[in-house]
């Protein structure tokens, strides 16, 4: 799934071809909700943008379309990042850790925020002193107002 060009989610990466019930995602170690913890990493950057869940479902639907799918533990359904506050993120490669149980998307973001919050990363917060101190900017208000 690496690719030398910028990924615009319009098309898939070239490995996610297989079937959807393919043999990749047997890989998988679910847990016994049938998810899996799943790290979004710029693929620019490296930075690590945020960490959701996702079923099979997701997978295979981030893998057929190369734009990232999670599975909402809060609303019980599929989450296509960015339907309702335009954030995408464009899929340039999945992997799987060595036990088989987080999986890794790199994304190239777009919109410039992965986090509810408004931010770019949900690990806008560092630990300093003993307390958490804010260390990065709301980049878009109209997302963080919405913010639980």
């Amino acid at each position: 799934m690496n690719r030398t060009e910028p990924t615009t989610g319009a098309t898939p990466p070239p490995a996610a071809t297989a079937e959807a019930g393919g043999g990749w995602l047997d890989e998988i170690r679910f847990d016994d909700r049938g998810l899996v913890t799943v790290v979004a990493q710029d693929d620019a950057s490296g930075r690590v943008l945020m960490v959701a869940w996702a079923d099979r479902t997701a997978l295979a639907e981030t893998a057929a379309t190369g734009r990232a799918v999670y599975w909402s533990r809060s609303r019980q359904r599929l989450w296509r990042k960015g339907e309702e506050s335009g954030h995408t993120q464009a899929v340039s490669d999945v992997r799987l850790d060595c036990d088989g149980d987080v999986v890794l998307y790199l994304v190239a973001p777009h919109g410039g925020v992965a986090c509810h919050t408004g931010r770019e990363s949900c690990f806008y917060r560092r630990l300093e002193a003993g307390r958490w101190v804010v260390k990065d900017p709301v980049i878009d208000p109209g997302v963080a107002e919405g913010a639980r």
